[in-house]
């Protein structure tokens, strides 16, 4: 396990990496996920492995939880699966915030069988939906409890998905401390009268197996082995039919391992790593979950919201110094938020790293976040295809502002060339823009269904390389730099812009805290840059302007935005990165009532991405105008629908 035997100083370049690779892969490295938990109960037995708070007023009180006692916890978690019939190749959704019995469910269905994440923010019917597409067999969720209505969605979605035979429900009232206790019990016991009975999925609560099954041995008939299949994330958005990635108990425990040797020594066992993140993401659970438990670290759990939870991000650096946190990981609208917070007078002495991940944060925005901690951050790139990290850059190295850093021991990330047909010719030359691709032991086994034929590039060297449908470049030490996602260029007459041009110059405006730019659809140019701003707390600016500070920054004459429009509050991802889709949404519908107007014709619309037509505007008109409204919206690449509206006079018209 990392960190036992020679010292193992952190990365520092490239030259470093090389050395790794040249003395092989580690012989002693658990084979899966529970062996990890194994071993690390063996190694470290009463130091704490899992803390928990919450909320963020009694963040100083925690729940603790040993390495001995997480090893017990995550058997006992696999046992109780292992008695609902649950075995190697069945699925056990978990739909739950941040607990402490999040990791056990995760972990423990790994260990009877394959784990299934889910959002536990998305709807009753996207939820059904990813459960159909796993074959779901068991569905782990919170029990009714006053003001939160995860269990009605997940019981709703576990009733209509055929598969799911039981369903196991965690209590949050068990984490309520003190004389707050009774109450919390009384009001849990108050909405479960109300939750359906009998009937099929069968009701479970999770304390009461939990408490019958055995701490110290597997039921499973054989442990799980490497090469199994070990879990289901689900990616590629949240529209059309669920992407659910497969991989491997090897995938997990070689990421794990490949992202801590980069840190080496200077991630230390009983270091304090924060979790914010929420845990149907890869990030939280192997950053801030496997990879921290694989080197002897305390995992703090902040709060089932997380960083959303209210109040965090204002106590977020009291937080730290309390807790004496070592890193944690974070993505840049948190990143954005904490540079809001004065640092001062806190004693952040024990933070020695950060992470950002998801989207690219400005270098600016990098250099400021480090003049007010003094905490180097380590901007990294990853995906679930991936497992979940790819590059990082060095901690005891050269940090390039802007670029994702080094790609991992063993791990080669390259930018590669493909053809119209997608067939591989070349590898692009130092500081060439291409296609990134990873190969490695961490790169998944595909997708659930098998969707994923023309994301696999046939480089000539028999590795596997998978696409990751990002577009980048790699310099001469090896640093990877993204320039964009492949569907997020903007082409504006046949011309690629990377919408990192333009929001990088509209970063530079001190009023502005986050900014996205998208495509608007033009009938002549195909799309128009147009830019998303959200503003600092406290700041204003005027769209008028912010556009005339971005035509100044903007060197390239066709990436100049068009317009820049402020919102409050840009659209999110849960995990916190800005969701450009709900952008283009927006920026469709709005240009499709201009289009109407400009004919002279009053129209409604609605527009939303359809998995097999692209984007779909539906657009009420009344029926004697539906012509010139057709011929109004010619030329783009929208696909548009009619529905009916009321003609002149009131009658309804025909679609």
């Amino acid at each position: 396990m990392t960190g036992a035997g020679p010292a193992e100083p952190p990365v520092a370049g490239a030259a470093d990496i090389a050395a790794i690779e040249a003395a092989g892969w580690p012989a002693d490295l658990p084979a899966t996920t529970y062996e990890v938990f194994r071993r690390a109960a063996e190694r470290f037995g009463d130091a704490t492995a899992l803390s928990f708070f919450l909320a963020v007023d009694d963040h100083r009180r925690t729940r603790d939880w040993s390495y001995r006692a997480l090893f017990a916890e995550v058997t006992r978690a696999a046992n109780v699966f292992t008695r609902l019939g649950v075995g190697p190749a069945d699925v056990v959704a978990y739909v739950l915030p941040n607990l402490p019995e999040t990791h056990f469910a995760l972990w423990g269905a790994e260990a009877a069988g394959r784990a299934l994440a889910i959002n536990p923010l998305l709807d009753a019917d996207g939820i059904a939906d990813i459960l159909r597409a796993a074959k779901a067999k068991v569905v782990v969720t919170l029990a009714p409890f006053p003001t939160n209505d995860i269990p009605a969605r997940a019981l709703a979605a576990a009733r209509a998905a055929e598969t799911v035979t039981d369903v196991v429900l965690v209590d949050l009232a068990d984490h309520v401390s003190g004389w707050k206790r009774i109450p919390a019990r009384l009001m849990s016991l108050r909405a479960r009268r109300g939750a359906p009975g009998a009937g099929r999925p069968r009701l479970h609560r999770y304390g009461r197996l939990a408490a019958a099954a055995p701490p110290d041995r597997l039921l499973r008939a054989a442990a799980p082995a490497a090469g199994d299949v070990s879990s289901l994330f689900p990616t590629g958005g949240t529209t059309g039919r669920p992407k659910l990635a497969v991989r491997t108990h090897a995938n997990e425990v070689a990421n794990a391992w490949m992202a801590s040797r980069m840190a080496g020594d200077a991630a230390k066992p009983g270091d304090t790593a924060f979790c914010g993140l929420p845990l149907f993401h890869v990030n939280a659970a192997l950053v801030t979950g496997l990879a921290a438990f694989l080197r002897g670290a305390r995992v703090l759990l902040g709060t089932p919201q997380g960083y959303r939870a209210p109040g965090m991000v204002d106590r977020f650096w009291e937080i730290v110094e309390h807790h004496r946190v070592a890193s944690f990981s974070g993505v840049p609208t948190l990143y954005a938020a904490l540079l809001q917070k004065p640092a001062a007078g806190r004693n952040l002495s024990s933070l020695r790293y950060c992470y950002c991940g998801a989207a690219p944060l400005p270098a600016d925005a990098i250099r400021a976040f480090e003049a007010l901690t003094g905490v180097p951050m380590l901007e990294g790139y990853g995906l679930t295809e991936g497992t979940c990290v790819s590059s990082v850059n060095p901690l005891a190295g050269e940090r390039r502002p802007g670029s994702v850093g080094l790609a991992l021991p063993f791990g080669p990330v390259r930018a590669l060339l493909r053809d119209a047909s997608g067939a591989f010719r070349g590898d692009a030359a130092p500081g060439e823009a291409g296609a990134i691709c990873i190969s490695g032991p961490n790169v998944f086994s595909g997708y659930l269904g098998g969707e994923d034929s023309g994301s696999w590039v046939d480089r000539g060297d028999g590795r596997r390389w998978f696409d990751t449908g990002d577009l980048g470049r790699i310099d001469a030490d090896g640093y990877v730099w993204l320039t964009g996602r492949a569907k997020d260029l903007i082409i504006r007459g046949g011309h690629n812009i990377d919408p990192a041009t333009i929001e990088d110059a509209l970063y530079r405006h001190p009023a502005v805290e986050l900014a996205a730019a998208v495509g608007r659809p033009d009938p002549y140019a195909g799309e128009l840059p147009v830019v998303y701003v959200q503003l600092r707390a406290g700041a204003a600016a005027a769209e008028a302007e912010l556009l005339a500070f971005a035509e100044a920054q903007v060197g390239e004459r066709a990436a100049r935005p068009k317009a820049v429009r402020v919102l409050d509050r840009l659209p999110q991802t849960a995990v916190g990165k800005i969701f450009k889709p709900t952008l283009r949404e927006m920026e469709t519908r709005r240009f499709v009532e201009d289009a109407l107007a400009g004919a002279g014709i009053a129209a409604t619309a609605t527009a939303a991405v359809d998995p097999r037509r692209g984007m779909v505007a539906t657009v009420a008109v009344p029926p004697d105008r539906v012509e010139e409204a057709r011929a109004a919206l010619a030329g783009t690449n929208i696909a548009v629908e009619f529905a009916s509206a009321r003609a002149p006079g009131g009658a309804p018209g025909a679609g």
